[in-house]
């Protein structure tokens, strides 16, 4: 005859109960791992002040670089500085005093290709010579980076036919509000629309020159992308936000562009609150114009969007696989790696806008 314990059917409930958990915990881990978050972008860069592939598609229509310039930062005018002016700049760990003009020759083909059109050169050249006069990168020692914390410089060579014609046919020039030289961030491509200086940089004031403007001809590879995650790889990219498993990502607030300015990062045991920038940052996004949803099998389902800038539900379940795992383009950055440049320029350009991003 076989005796049972007293506490017998409550070790067969325990046991139960931890076998009915383990199940439940492997079934969400598989479903983690079936699970792709799939990210729908525009652009390439902080989004502040010029496109430089929007430049390019002004030129392309025939506009000159005064009035690309005059489009991209609201209000201004070009004024000029002396001649003689030298500015100083950080190589290889020591400050090189150079000549304005000679700087700004040691640029351009660095942000910009030397083979396009002549007014977007020329507007690169003014823009980059405001930007080393204003940008102030190393406080009383230096003025600017010699890479892409502020704008890439190679020094003579550089020094191209074509740049150095933009350089000659603009010399002095430099971009003013107020009478003042203004700051002149680029980046690479807008996706459409720049963005409000105060929604990309955090701590930033508004710039009456650095408002959002529609960019109807900017374009290039990167104007808009996908991205595919798996929930695996997304979690081990957000770690130290994921409480919990990972379960996806809700936007709060879209700038103007509409750019993410604040999300959540959703987890099994709660959410957690990040920046656009971030967010950008640690899932290796070109740009944070950006919108997510979850692909499970062959059901793509829109992610929780409260910015009220969501786009429609597409009618297409499966999104192309394009995005930052392809080539970069030939083209620019313009100086900043700190406002939100998601990867190291490409020869001949950089990668993502134009100047340092406000300390």
């Amino acid at each position: 005859m076989l005796i049972f314990s007293p506490n017998y059917h409550r070790l067969v409930r325990g046991l139960a109960a931890l076998a009915a958990s383990l199940a439940l915990a492997l079934a969400g881990a598989a479903a983690a791992r079936a699970s792709v978050l799939v990210i729908t972008g525009a652009g390439w860069g902080h989004g502040v002040g010029m496109s430089q592939e929007g430049a390019l598609g002004y030129a392309e229509h025939g506009w000159t670089y005064q009035g690309i310039l005059a489009h991209y930062y609201s209000g201004t005018s070009l004024g000029s500085v002396p001649a003689g002016k030298r500015v100083r700049v950080l190589v290889g760990g020591r400050v090189r005093q150079v000549p304005l003009e000679d700087y700004v020759r040691g640029v351009i083909s660095a942000e910009m290709p030397a083979s396009w059109p002549l007014a977007a050169l020329e507007a690169q050249a003014v823009a980059s010579r405001t930007y080393v006069l204003t940008a102030h990168a190393g406080g009383s020692a230096f003025d600017v980076y010699d890479d892409s914390r502020s704008q890439v410089y190679r020094g003579a060579a550089a020094y191209t036919p074509q740049t150095d014609a933009a350089v000659a046919a603009t010399p002095g020039q430099v971009v003013t509000y107020a009478g003042q030289p203004a700051i002149t961030y680029f980046f690479a491509s807008s996706g459409g629309r720049t963005e409000d200086v105060q929604n990309a940089f955090a701590g930033s004031l508004a710039e009456p020159w650095l408002q959002s403007v529609r960019d109807p001809f900017d374009g290039g590879p990167l104007h808009s992308w996908t991205l595919s995650l798996g929930f695996a790889t997304a979690a081990a990219r957000l770690e130290g936000l994921v409480r919990g498993r990972f379960r996806g990502i809700e936007v709060l607030r879209r700038g103007a562009s509409p750019r993410i300015l604040s999300a959540y990062v959703l987890g099994s045991r709660g959410r957690t609150s990040v920046s656009g920038a971030e967010l950008a940052a640690r899932l290796g996004l070109y740009d944070t114009w950006a919108y997510f949803g979850v692909r499970r099998g062959a059901t793509l389902t829109a992610e929780p969007d409260r910015s009220g800038r969501a786009p429609a539900p597409s009618s297409s379940s499966q999104p192309r696989s394009t995005g930052p795992s392809a080539s970069p383009p030939t083209g620019p950055q313009g100086g900043v790696q700190a406002s939100g440049s998601p990867a190291a320029p490409a020869a001949g350009g950089a990668a993502a806008g134009g100047a340092s991003a406000p300390a």
